[in-house]
C-alpha cells in the first residue's frame, strides 16, 4: 500500500510569527504535529496515554481496530477533537498506514495505546526533526533510554536483529523493534509502506536508511503495559521481522544488479 501525502512545508518565510506554537521554554515550532494511536480494546489504557500528550499538538488520530469495548467513547471524552478512523484491515502495520493517510500535520508521531510510551517525550522527537532530522527513532538502549517490559529472550532477539540490519544496510541503530517514532510527513513518499503486521516498524527503519534519510535516535523509556495482555509473541514476531529483513536485503541486491544488466544489454546492441 502506497501512501502519497502532502509534503511538509519548508522555509520560515512561509509562516507568520503568530503561527508559531511554544512547545518548551526554548523552542517554538510552526509545523503542525499529528499523533497517530492504533488501538483495539484499549479503553482502560487510554486515560494514561492521553494524560501525557502535550496540548500543543495539532491533532490526535485514533485508529480503531474494531474494538468491542469503549475505546472510541473514552478517546472522545479524553480528547474532544480526536479524529477517529476505523481500521478496515488487520494488523498494526495496516492500522498505522490508515492513520498516516488521515493525518493533516507535517510531523507525524507514532504512539502505542497500551500506556507504555510517555507522551512527554514527544518534545524530544519534534526537536530533533525541526533541527534537521528526517526520522526521529525512539531507542530504549540509547544513553538515557530504558525499558520495564523486555524479557532477556526478547532483548537478545532485538539485539541480534538490530545487528543484522546495521551490518546489511549500513545503519547505526541501537534498537530495532520499537514503535515510538516520529518523522516528517513527506518521508512516507520515500519509504512506500506495504506491510500490515507488527514488523512494519522494522520495515520503516530499514527503508529510511535505504532512502538516504537522516535518522536521529531519541532515548526513550518503555513502561509496562498497564491493563490487558500484549499480542506480542517473541518467536513468532521475531521470525516475521527476520523475514522482512531478508526480503529487503534481497530487493537491495536486485536493484544493484539492474544497472549492470542494462549495461550488458546495451553493449550487445539490444534495443532499449
Amino acid at each position: 500500500m502506497t501512501s502519497v501525502l502532502r509534503p511538509a512545508v519548508s522555509g520560515q518565510d512561509q509562516f507568520t510569527a503568530g503561527s508559531y506554537r511554544p512547545i518548551s521554554t526554548h523552542l517554538a515550532i510552526a509545523p503542525p504535529v499529528s499523533v497517530v494511536i492504533p488501538a483495539m480494546n484499549e479503553a482502560e489504557n487510554l486515560p494514561y496515554v492521553f494524560k501525557t500528550l502535550p496540548r500543543w499538538i495539532h491533532e490526535v488520530v485514533l485508529v480503531d481496530g474494531n474494538s468491542t469495548d469503549d475505546t472510541v467513547k473514552v478517546a472522545r471524552e479524553l480528547w474532544p477533537g480526536v479524529k477517529v478512523v476505523e481500521q478496515r484491515g488487520k494488523g498494526k502495520g495496516d492500522a498505522l498506514i490508515t492513520g498516516f493517510e488521515a493525518c493533516t500535520g507535517d510531523i507525524i508521531v507514532m504512539v502505542d495505546a497500551d500506556g507504555s510510551a510517555d507522551g512527554h517525550e514527544i518534545v524530544s522527537y519534534v526537536s530533533a526533526l525541526v533541527s534537521g532530522a528526517d526520522f526521529a527513532k525512539g531507542s530504549r538502549f540509547a544513553n538515557g533510554g530504558g525499558t520495564d517490559d523486555m524479557t532477556p529472550v526478547r532483548k537478545l532477539g532485538n539485539w541480534a536483529l538490530c545487528t543484522v540490519v546495521n551490518r546489511k544496510f549500513g545503519a547505526r541503530y541501537t534498537d530495532l523493534c520499537y514503535g515510538y517514532n516520529a518523522f516528517w510527513r513527506h518521508c512516507l513518499d520515500r519509504i512506500d509502506l506495504d506491510c500490515t503486521g507488527f514488523e512494519v516498524e522494522t520495515l520503516m527503519n530499514i527503508r529510511v536508511v535505504k532512502a538516504g534519510l537522516k535518522v536521529q535516535e531519541i532515548p526513550s523509556h518503555e513502561y509496562l503495559r498497564i491493563h490487558g495482555a500484549s499480542n506480542l509473541r517473541a518467536v513468532r514476531d521475531g521470525l516475521r521481522v527476520l523475514k522482512v529483513i531478508l526480503k529487503e536485503r534481497s530487493n537491495r541486491r536486485s536493484l544493484r544488479r539492474r544497472p549492470r544488466a542494462a549495461e550488458i544489454g546495451s553493449g550487445t546492441g539490444e534495443a532499449s
